[in-house]
């Protein structure tokens, strides 16, 4: 038997997602389909960075030595900004997902985007403004206008902030006016991260999942979902991917050109990141200027609400012969 570990929770705002899909990937390991390969092991490592095995705080040393592979359910900070993959390099635990500088590159979304032109791939034009500082920057509420009036300078609105490090669309914000655009920065002034402000981009919301070495191919594109997000959302953010605030359909309504190129851009950024397993890139189609790539997810999320399973169906795969696959990879640190 198999003993997998499979690790959820973390110290990110992507939390309760992380949970949800780590209880997703255990279901199935229990499941009738899997039990008589694998023995499961729910690792949680709380807010604080402590590790819980059966309720009981536990050290690297004690996971290594209880776990043959590591299936990474984390989401967000220490989970795909890879810092838990260094851990498990350090220690030789063979995990899921991509390594350590592939899964830091693409966490930063900077780095991501600039990465993206590198490939050739189209991405909206956008510019980085270093962290808040108080004592250099003064009071939110005298930094966040002027701010404001250095990027309504720079570019004409609407403009999209978030933050340079994050997932699940956690401190994305859309500002179609000046006074949004100040609140905005108000609100990203409580996070130490560094902002990232681009162009808005209108059109058709793309995103398409690949695999590692699936059904005979180096790297199989799964069907390209649309996401059609609710008259009453601004975009596609935290509510609206898991409380039910838009459609997702999956083969989605795209020309065979746009079917054809979402998937090779899809297959060139994991590729030309040097992802390894299973990744998803989002991108928005813009009816006379073409597919420009957003951003990509070195572990997207697994939960029953969650994307990826969805484009697995429409191929008639199974969630157990995914993580069946995934763990197998990651066995062999085969595409790493």
């Amino acid at each position: 038997m198999i003993r997998v570990g499979v690790v959820r929770g973390g110290v990110s705002g992507e939390y309760q997602v992380s949970l949800n899909t780590g209880g997703n990937v255990l279901s199935h390991l229990r499941s009738d389909t899997l039990n008589s390969t694998y023995t499961p092991i729910d690792i949680l490592l709380d807010k604080k960075g402590v590790f819980y095995i059966r309720g009981l705080p536990v050290t690297m040393d004690r996971i290594a030595h209880s776990v043959d592979v590591v299936f990474n359910a984390l989401h967000g900070d220490f989970g795909e900004d890879g810092k838990i993959q260094q851990l498990f390099d350090q220690w030789h635990i063979p995990y899921t997902g991509s390594g350590a500088f592939p899964s830091a590159l693409g966490y930063n979304k900077a780095l991501a985007k600039e990465q993206f032109i590198k490939l050739g791939i189209k991405t909206p034009r956008f510019k980085l403004y270093k962290s808040y500082d108080k004592e250099t920057d003064g009071l939110p509420e005298v930094y966040a206008p002027r701010l404001a009036k250095e990027i309504w300078s720079t570019y004409a609105p609407p403009w999209v902030v978030k933050r340079v490090s994050s997932g699940s669309s956690v401190g994305v914000y859309i500002c179609k006016e000046f006074q949004e655009l100040v609140s905005a920065l108000e609100e990203c002034a409580k996070d130490p991260s560094p902002l990232l402000v681009e162009e808005m981009i209108s059109g058709k919301e793309a995103t398409v999942a690949v695999i590692d070495n699936f059904r005979k191919k180096k790297v199989y594109t799964l069907p390209p979902i649309e996401i059609r997000v609710h008259k009453d959302k601004k975009f596609f953010d935290y509510d609206a991917k898991y409380h039910g605030g838009s459609e997702e359909i999956c083969p989605g309504n795209f020309t065979y050109e746009e079917k054809r190129e979402l998937e090779r851009l899809a297959g060139h950024i994991h590729t030309g990141f040097n992802l390894s397993h299973y990744s998803r890139s989002d991108f928005i189609i813009h009816p006379k200027r073409g597919i420009y790539a957003l951003e990509v997810n070195t572990l997207p999320g697994l939960t029953d609400a969650s994307l990826t399973p969805k484009a697995l169906a429409s191929v008639g795969a199974t969630m157990p012969q995914f993580i069946h696959h995934i763990l197998t990879l990651a066995l062999t640190q085969k595409g790493r």
